[in-house]
């Protein structure tokens, strides 16, 4: 799907959800947890932050995170089996997108208005040339990351 069709996908999902809430994981929580750990933090905090409390959540995966506030079931490959899973999917996608962005401004060099997150040639030839920002993640290893794209 296009950037601009889950652009106007989400704005479509917000006019219409009841509510949503946005949890992101840092470069930190992501080096302390890794990045299953972390996502599964993230999932928690945005339950946890919705205006009403849910009765039930569905969580793409296979995990349930831990302390969520209601029940959960765990749905493998949920945003291709469930309307909700794949509404969230999207909308966390374009925040996502957002978030890289503004991150761009403040680091141009690392071209992450064009990435969005994801591996590339050139977003590997800038780690080598000027390390890592303080966005970046300790525990990220950019030959195993040169093999990834190769």
């Amino acid at each position: 799907m296009s950037a601009e069709r889950r652009e106007e996908l989400s704005r479509s999902i917000l006019d219409k959800a009841l509510g949503v809430a946005i949890a992101f994981a840092s470069a930190r929580e992501i080096d302390a947890f890794n990045i299953r750990g972390a996502t599964l933090r993230a999932m928690a905090r945005a339950v946890g932050a919705l205006a009403l409390r849910p009765d039930f959540a569905l969580i793409d995966g296979r995990d349930i995170p831990d302390g969520l506030c209601c029940q959960a079931r765990a749905v493998v490959g949920g945003d291709g089996l469930s309307l909700s899973i794949a509404a969230a999917s999207i909308v966390a996608k374009v925040a996502r997108d957002a978030l890289m962005t503004r991150l761009h401004a403040h680091y141009p060099e690392y071209g992450f208005d064009s990435h969005v997150g994801y591996a590339t040639r050139r977003h590997v030839e800038a780690l080598e040339r000027w390390g890592p920002s303080p966005l970046h993640r300790r525990s990220f290893r950019v030959k195993a990351l040169e093999e990834e794209i190769d």
